[in-house]
Order: C-alpha cells, then structure tokens, then sequence
C-alpha cells in the first residue's frame, strides 16, 4: 500500500493533475508521522510516507489548502473523508481546488500500546498483514497487529471512503461496532461516580490545545479561547471548574459535526479519552433524534441544526443527565 500510495503522489504531480500533494512525512520519531505538503516529485521521493503510523487526519488541512491557490491532492482514509465531507458541507473546502484519493484501511497503530506490550526503546516495526516484527534496542518481538491498533481502529464505525475521486484499494461499508460500549458504561454510573470518573480524567489537562487544533469540527478563525474579551483567554486552568470548563464547552461546539474520528485523543500527550465526551452526544442524538453520522453524505441535516415537530422535549433531555 505504501508504494501504490507514494507512485500516486508522484504521478499526480509529474502529469500536472495537481500543484502540490498533502500526505505524511516523519517527524522527530519514525512513527511520528506528521502531515506535510510536498510540492515537488523530488520531496515526495525523499520524504513522503505512509504506514500504519500515518494516523493523521488530513482533512482539516484543506481548510487553508484548496484556498492557496492550485489544486492539492490528498490521500483519505475512510474516517478522514468522513471528516472532510462533514466540511464541505459546512461550505469550508473549496471541493473544486482538491483532488481526493481514498485509502482502503485496515486500521492504524497506537505506539503507547506496543510500547505497553513489552517493547522499549522501539527502534523499527516492520508490518505483515496479522503482525508486527517489532525491534528494539534490546531484542525482537513478534505483535498480533489487532493488538496494537488505536482504540478508534478497533470500534471503527466504517470502512467505506464517502468521498473520492479515485480510490487505491477496495472500497469498504458502514459497520456495526461496540464504539458507545464504555458511553454506556459511563451512564450506568451514579452521577458522583461519573463527576469523579471525568474529574480525575480531566484534571490531568496541562491546556496544549492539541485536541483543538487537531479537530477537523474547531475550525472557527478565532477560537473563543484566544479572545480576549471572552474571559476565557487564560492558557492553564486557574482551578478545576476551568478545566471542566474548556472541554465541556468543546464538546457542546462539536455536538452534531464530530464525525467520531478519534483525533482529539490519539494526540492527547495526557492520554485523557476526549472521544468518551464527543461519543456520549452522538450516542444522545441518535436515541433521542435519531440515528445520524456527520459527514455520511451531503444532505441531511444535523439534528441539531434542523427542528421538526417529531423532535423531544426539553424535559425528556434534562431528564437523561450529563457526561
């Protein structure tokens, strides 16, 4: 896959189909893949990968792409063209300006867990189709890969690329997955529990914003939490009801777009599983206005954002509780 991948960014920009491509490249670690623009066939040779590390979502990056003049290539993965088309529909791609190449995926992989599994100072993983040859400055090992998955992979609600123009590799489909398992956990419990449960979780922010920025649905040209004049500018928590604050207030922008793509954790460096807040509205919306995924297609409406008569009560939803 890494070689079809790589031989398609190449042809792309060698035939002048586009200006430049939006991929992957290594960062300060080999499996710190961190997105890229490559403008030319000498960069993508000498610098373009893809790999079971390529977990970033590029579709947030053709906000200010398909605005920069050209056309720009990106390669999507089947959560990831939920993502962008959930933007186009909010009208923040120029969709004439990119050129979509969908990636069949059969899941991406979590360093934390393979460093969990036993392996430290990881200084290569090679990737079979089931495993994974792991080696380290100490030994070798051998990896069951679904073991080493990131947690959205192993709940993955869809192996179907929503939006391309051409696709490498097979298309999949929608499935069904165990994704609101621990939302119900959460509900089952008493609500001082659950207070505690997403009170340790959260004191544990150091306020970065790499949920923020990485968010393909925060795409606001100012954030409240850079305005001045909101009284919310301060970067740390000044106590914990901040710290409840800043994430709930998230989570509440998102509800009804977050198309469940699992960035906001996977970039955490305090590991706090952010995607438990945005899974518990979406698994509200769905019981309460009907089943509904951001970014499935280009013309339904949000539930939130369309009222019709059908629609529950204010009581009904108070009644149910919070996170």
């Amino acid at each position: 896959m890494q070689k079809r991948i790589k031989e398609k960014a190449l042809e792309l920009l060698n035939t002048g189909v586009v200006d430049r491509v939006l991929g992957w490249k290594i960062g300060e670690f080999f499996y710190d893949l961190t997105p890229a623009v490559f403008e030319t066939a000498e960069e993508v040779e000498e610098n373009f990968v893809y790999s079971g590390f390529s977990g970033a979502n590029l579709s947030k990056y053709l906000i200010a792409q398909s605005r920069a003049g050209g056309k720009v290539a990106v390669f999507l993965k089947p959560c990831d063209s939920y993502s962008f088309q959930q933007l186009l529909k909010e009208h923040r791609i120029l969709r004439e300006n990119v050129y979509v190449v969908g990636i069949s995926c059969d899941g991406m992989l979590d360093i934390e867990k393979i460093r969990a599994a036993g392996c430290d100072g990881v200084i290569a993983v090679k990737e079979n189709v089931d495993s994974l040859e792991v080696e380290t400055l100490y030994d070798k090992k051998t990896l069951n890969r679904n073991d080493c998955l990131l947690e959205r992979c192993l709940v993955c609600k869809s192996k179907k690329v929503v939006v391309f123009d051409e696709m490498i590799g097979e298309n999949g489909e929608e499935q069904e997955t165990a994704r609101f398992e621990m939302v119900a956990k959460l509900e089952a419990m008493s609500p001082e529990d659950r207070f505690e449960f997403w009170r340790g979780e959260l004191s544990r922010c150091i306020r970065c914003n790499a949920c923020r920025n990485v968010c393909p649905a925060c795409s606001c040209e100012k954030c409240v939490f850079d305005n001045d004049k909101s009284g919310l500018r301060n970067k740390a928590a000044a106590d914990d009801f901040e710290e409840n604050l800043f994430h709930l207030i998230r989570a509440f922008h998102v509800a009804g777009r977050c198309t469940d793509c699992g960035e906001c954790s996977r970039v955490c460096p305090q590991n706090i599983p952010l995607h438990l807040l945005n899974r518990k509205y979406i698994k509200d919306i769905n019981e309460l206005y009907g089943e509904y995924q951001a970014g499935a297609d280009m013309e339904t409406k949000s539930p939130l954002t369309n009222f019709t008569f059908e629609d529950c009560e204010p009581s009904i939803i108070h009644e149910r509780g919070g996170v």
